[in-house]
């Protein structure tokens, strides 16, 4: 390790710092995707093939990674308080994975790897500390320099700037902060709803920190940074330092037996056909499996516009915005998880012999902010009732019983949240005025 200087980013206007952050959201969000494919994709059950003193290293190894990508979700909650902080909206889109340097600066390949050593190496280095210099798995190696450089003052219209590690980046998030109220006042900066951030009132996450200033904006930017590099310098408790530990770990216990597996043959980047905004993907072809996708999908969507609406919603009472944040938050462990793990123990298809699926958490163009509040919760609510009942049919069709238990409480999971939305749904009063004309 040696330490390397990085150039500060120019961030000069609320444009260009609105521009940034939600760059920094995308990162967190696609990183919080990554960590969970690894995750899911890893041997951690009874009869999964592991020996005793392997399936306790693997489950130990699954629960950092996943604890990781828990962070991060809190880190995306973070960046959405900082955007309505000053008065723009939370950004919970991003380009489909896998990305090589085409929406973001080249060292930073984003793509969806079952957990292996390669994997493990790439995760080191994407969460490595400024200044401190860690070689990537050679498949990350970047195949172009797609990402244009800004050099110089940022203009009228916002740009792309180089930034070398995530906390690089939020360095110059800061520095922006401070430029910006320097220039116009605390006051007329963080000029957004106060009742807009989200909270550990309705998150059970005790990173989320409220933004109304630019010591509180500081404080959000400082603790990201800190949990992803380790705080003051003490990387070993970081995001960095934890999955330098477990890469460790994997190559003691391969040491020890060449052919240990903790993960299952995942496909990298199975999706059932090629999106139009990313690399090259693997086409998961087999027909059921494929099914099962497209389900974990639209869950994933669902559970995106969910969150969407509680941390960008209107007149909404407390109750209701607890009921959003509690769907929003048992929809990640009680549908995308349970349908994630069951996908990578389904066949991909005959074009992929002896490899299994993942989850590819694939965006589409319907996922968008729902804007009028009654609407919302209708629309939410048909929405996991729709997918509720398409998992019952999958359930019923599921060629083994481990995929129809999975399946079928997967149906009972959507009903019960859509229940939870049609408790308050029903409380709501229409609509009372009409169109301008």
């Amino acid at each position: 390790m040696s330490a390397t200087r990085e150039p500060p980013l120019h961030i000069d206007t609320r444009e260009q710092l609105v521009f940034v952050l939600c760059e920094a959201a995308e990162l967190e969000h696609s990183l919080t995707c990554a960590y969970l494919f690894a995750a899911w994709s890893m041997r951690t059950r009874d009869g999964d093939g592991l020996g005793g003193g392997q399936l306790a290293a693997v489950r130990r190894w699954e629960r950092t990674v996943t604890g990781v990508a828990v962070q991060e979700m809190a880190h995306l909650a973070l960046v959405s308080n900082l955007l309505t902080a000053i008065g723009a909206a939370p950004h919970l889109a991003r380009p489909n994975l896998p990305q090589r340097a085409r929406y973001y600066p080249e060292d930073v390949q984003l793509s969806l790897e079952p957990f292996n050593a390669d994997t493990l190496r790439h995760f080191v280095y994407l969460e490595r500390p400024e200044g401190i210099e860690e070689r990537d798995a050679p498949a990350f190696t970047s195949p172009r320099r797609a990402h244009p450089p800004a050099d110089g003052p940022v203009g009228i219209v916002p740009r792309a700037e180089r930034f070398a590690t995530v906390g690089h980046l939020y360095r110059g998030i800061g520095h922006g902060f401070a430029n910006l109220v320097a220039q116009r006042g605390e006051e007329a900066v963080f000029l957004g709803s106060p009742r807009a951030q989200a909270t550990r009132v309705d998150f059970a996450l005790p990173e989320l920190e409220p933004v109304t200033d630019l010591a509180s904006a500081q404080a959000v930017i400082d603790r990201i940074v800190e949990e992803g590099e380790g705080a003051r310098g003490r990387w070993q408790d970081g995001h960095y330092g934890r999955f330098l530990a477990v890469e460790r770990e994997l190559a003691e216990q391969v040491a020890a037996d060449p052919g240990f597996a903790p993960a299952w043959p995942v496909l990298a980047n199975p999706f059932v056909r090629q999106p139009v905004d990313c690399d090259p993907v693997n086409v998961v072809s087999d027909p059921f499996t494929a099914a099962v996708a497209e389900l974990a999908n639209a869950a994933y969507a669902a559970t995106l516009q969910v969150l969407a609406r509680s941390f960008a919603h209107t007149n909404e009472t407390d109750e209701e915005l607890t009921v959003l944040a509690t769907v929003g938050v048992d929809a990640m462990f009680r549908l995308l998880k349970p349908l994630g793990t069951l996908l990578t123990r389904l066949p991909a298809g005959a074009g992929h012999p002896g490899m299994t699926a993942g989850m590819s958490f694939e965006l589409f163009r319907s996922l968008h902010l729902l804007p009028h509040r009654r609407a919302a919760w209708a629309l939410l609510h048909e929405r996991l009732s729709d997918l509720g009942a398409h998992a019952g049919r999958l359930a019923a069709d599921a060629p083994h019983a481990d995929a129809s238990a999975v399946l079928g409480a997967s149906a009972e999971g959507f009903a019960a949240l859509a229940g939870k939305l049609a408790d308050c749904l029903t409380a709501q009063t229409p609509y009372s005025s009409g169109p301008r004309l």
